[in-house]
C-alpha cells in the first residue's frame, strides 16, 4: 500500500481516479454516438468522425493508464504521456479541418481543450511521481 503522507502521492492517486472516470465517461458517450441509435448521432450534430473515433478508442487507454498509475507502474506513466501527445496531435488536426472550412460542433473545441489540459496534467503527475524517479 502507498503511504500518502510520506510519499506525497495523493496528486498522482487523484490523477489516476480522474483518468479512469474520464475514460469510462468517454467510452459511454462515444459509444452511444458510434454504436447507438440514430438519436445519439442526431444529438451529436456535426461531429468529426476521426476525433470521435480517436476519443472513443483513447477511452480504453485512459482506463488502463489510470489503473496503472494507481499502482505506480512505469508503463502506465508512458501511456499517459502518449495520450497527452496524441490528444494534442488530434486537436491540431481538428484545427486544420476547422481552418479549411470543415463542418464541426463548437463543443468539440471545448472538449478537446479539456482533454488536452487533463492529459497534460496527468502526464506531468506521472512524470513527476513515476518516471523522474
Amino acid at each position: 500500500m502507498v503511504d500518502l503522507k510520506t510519499r506525497g502521492a495523493w496528486p498522482l492517486l487523484l490523477g489516476s481516479v480522474v483518468a479512469v472516470a474520464f475514460g469510462l465517461l468517454t467510452l459511454r458517450a462515444g459509444g452511444a454516438v458510434l454504436f447507438g441509435d440514430g438519436e445519439a448521432r442526431r444529438a451529436a450534430g456535426d461531429y468529426v468522425a476521426f476525433v470521435l473515433w480517436f476519443n472513443f478508442l483513447a477511452g480504453f487507454a485512459y482506463v488502463a493508464s489510470g489503473s496503472g498509475l494507481w499502482a505506480r507502474r512505469r508503463w502506465a506513466a508512458w501511456i499517459a504521456v502518449g495520450i497527452a501527445g496524441a490528444t494534442i496531435v488530434v486537436f491540431a488536426l481538428f484545427g486544420l479541418l476547422v481552418a479549411a472550412g470543415g463542418a464541426y460542433e463548437a463543443r468539440t473545441v471545448a472538449a478537446m481543450a479539456l482533454r488536452s489540459t487533463v492529459w497534460l496534467a496527468i502526464a506531468a503527475l506521472a512524470w513527476r511521481f513515476i518516471l523522474r524517479r
